[in-house]
């Protein structure tokens, strides 16, 4: 047996997530289950670095799957594609050690957030970012996210369904990034709860939006109680962007930007504050 590692993008938007639902075409994880299939030519079942929810985007979800068939990378990557609808896409497959696994072997995800934050709704990309009208003051809502930053438990800021049983993670960093009316949220933990990342995104738009104060955030941190939180943001924003192993695993590529937010998330245009 050989175990590949493959990655994978896809436009979540006509998808009820990445895992497999009972509603036949309507998830990630099947198509590419059947695509590797085809080429194996029998079954193939893969094991991922992160669940996304309905309508979440990715365009690195890092897997692996177990084989006796010979094929080289090329098959797996560009002959899967060939099986595959047009909005999710094999980037590369390569092989890896027998202990590597796609989820566990898993040190950081890093997520993006995109608002687009003008006075009128834009008609491009407008499934890939969230529109807000208001008025945001970014310079607050930095502020207020430096207390995310660390080992907390986030029990706030995770779905009221999440069924994780340590709600403790290392949050690596969030940071705020501009370009015209373009915004990211740049977030990295060790892992992320059920709904954590939107959690966040809404909350911080309450800041922005100067519905709350930048205390505040701290305050729902602290407090371990879903109800205080922010709304949760739109999936419709939401990237999954990166999967970051040990430095022994080396693998083509795990950290690949939407390209709402190519030019965007770079250390000179991180203008909101500098850390």
């Amino acid at each position: 047996m050989t175990r590949w590692a493959a990655c994978i993008e896809y436009q979540g938007s006509n998808y009820y997530g990445w895992q497999t639902q009972e509603i036949e075409g309507k998830s990630v994880q099947p198509w590419v289950e059947r695509a590797l299939s085809k080429i194996a030519d029998r079954p193939i079942e893969v094991v991922c670095a992160g669940r996304t929810d309905t309508g979440v985007h990715a365009t690195v979800q890092v897997v692996h799957f177990d084989t006796d068939v010979e094929r080289p990378a090329r098959a797996w990557a560009l002959g899967g594609n060939t099986h595959l609808p047009d909005d999710i896409s094999f980037i590369w497959a390569v092989p890896v050690a027998d202990d590597f696994s796609a989820r566990f072997s898993a040190r950081w995800r890093r997520y993006h957030y995109v608002f687009q934050n003008s006075t009128t709704r834009p008609a491009i990309a407008s499934q890939h970012l969230t529109h807000i009208h208001n008025r945001l003051d970014l310079s607050a809502m930095a502020r207020a996210a430096r207390v995310l930053e660390g080992v907390h438990d986030f029990t706030s800021l995770r779905s009221s369904a999440c069924q994780a049983p340590n709600p403790v993670r290392d949050m690596h960093f969030v940071r705020l990034y501009q370009l015209g009316s373009l915004i990211v949220i740049d977030v990295q933990a060790n892992a992320f709860l059920h709904h954590m990342v939107r959690n966040i995104a809404g909350s911080l738009l309450a800041v922005g939006k100067g519905d709350r104060t930048v205390e505040w955030l701290g305050d729902v941190l602290q407090a371990k109680d879903r109800a205080l939180a922010g709304v949760t943001a739109a999936a419709n924003g939401l990237h999954l962007v990166g999967v970051g192993y040990e430095p022994s695993v080396v693998l083509p590529e795990t950290l690949r930007f939407p390209p709402l937010s190519v030019g965007i998330v770079r250390p000179e245009n991180r203008v909101w504050p500098a850390f």
